[in-house]
């Protein structure tokens, strides 16, 4: 695949919004809280420049730490031949840039919910995130001139539109060191009544009762697995519950091409054991579309994963089917 640039015009428009001036105020204020809590302004080793982020921890690595520096994110899998061509080349820059971007790594295979925020449709994918705000870089294994390109005008609009000029890097600093320690998370929990609420609403027939307790859980604690896979089954059964079979499978069998028809007959396949079928489905859709349609199918299979559970062989066969397809 041929790496595709998605970019660097959009980080110039985004520096001209009114929000940038407004984005830069609040990277200013962050800065000054951090320093006046006595953490995030120290000396950084070269090894703290990149990092490894998932769903838990990219509020407090990414986000937060957009106020002070770029972070370029790269979204990588293990599977990703382009991504170990990419990937390495990504990590020595970082050092090189001594502080001017911090790098993020991210295994789409393990947080299928950040890919989803970002709208990554292919790996390897490149964002940034400056003073809170996502830029798409490029997609692909990019040359590393086009890499250095990019970088050099990321960090210059960072400079120049937000005030960021990066981290201080000690070659001698232990890693781990001046950076901001993380903060104690509350106690999450305890959940057992929303989530006994949620089953008993479930098994009565109210799926539209379990989504909403299963989304309370979730507006607390977003990580909550148990809600997590309790929310996607409630949703996929609340999906199916007003559907007519028999017109479903026709209208499937008839129009190879409908979306919805296939996304129907899928969620019909899943809720009666056929997991095979309703992943081999949505593929064999996904091979058949373009745009926004295969979008549309990509992202129901990735909800049918969230059901079956990543731990599930047949979530990883599909997972490598789907890229399959989708390259």
């Amino acid at each position: 695949m041929q790496p595709r640039n998605m970019s660097m015009s959009g980080v110039v428009d985004l520096a001209a919004v009114k929000a940038a001036q407004e984005a830069k105020t609040k990277a200013e204020q962050a800065r000054a809280e951090a320093a006046r809590q006595g953490g995030g302004t120290g000396a950084v080793s070269p090894a703290d420049l990149v990092i490894d982020v998932d769903e838990a921890s990219f509020e407090r690595d990414v986000l937060q730490r957009s106020t002070e520096v770029p972070v370029v994110i790269d979204f990588w899998a293990e599977w990703c031949e382009p991504c170990k061509q990419l990937s390495p080349v990504l990590e020595r820059l970082a050092v090189e840039y001594n502080g001017r971007f911090l790098l993020a790594r991210i295994d789409v295979d393990a947080n299928q919910m950040l890919m989803q925020q970002f709208g990554v449709q292919g790996i390897p994918a490149v964002f940034a995130v400056v003073a809170g705000q996502a830029l798409p870089l490029f997609q692909g294994a990019a040359g590393e001139q086009q890499i250095r390109e990019t970088l050099d005008q990321l960090v210059q609009v960072a400079e120049q539109r937000f005030g960021l000029t990066g981290l201080t890097v000690d070659p001698d600093a232990e890693p781990g060191a001046g950076q901001a320690p993380a903060a104690e998370a509350a106690p999450a929990g305890p959940y057992d009544e929303l989530l006994e609420a949620a089953v008993r609403a479930l098994d009565s027939g109210d799926f539209g009762g379990a989504v909403q307790a299963y989304r309370n859980v979730l507006s607390d604690d977003p990580g909550n697995p148990e809600a997590k896979l309790g929310l996607a089954q409630a949703e996929l059964l609340q999906r199916v519950g007003g559907l007519d079979p028999q017109r479903v499978r026709k209208d499937a069998a008839e129009k190879p091409a409908d979306v919805q028809a296939q996304i129907a007959a899928a969620d019909l396949d899943l809720v009666g054991g056929h997991v095979e079928d309703a992943f081999g489905r949505l593929i064999d859709t996904v091979q058949r579309t373009a745009g926004d349609d295969r979008d549309t199918v990509r992202l129901r299979l990735l909800e049918l994963f969230e059901v079956v559970g990543a731990d599930d062989p047949r979530v990883a066969g599909a997972r490598r089917a789907l890229a399959r397809a989708l390259f």
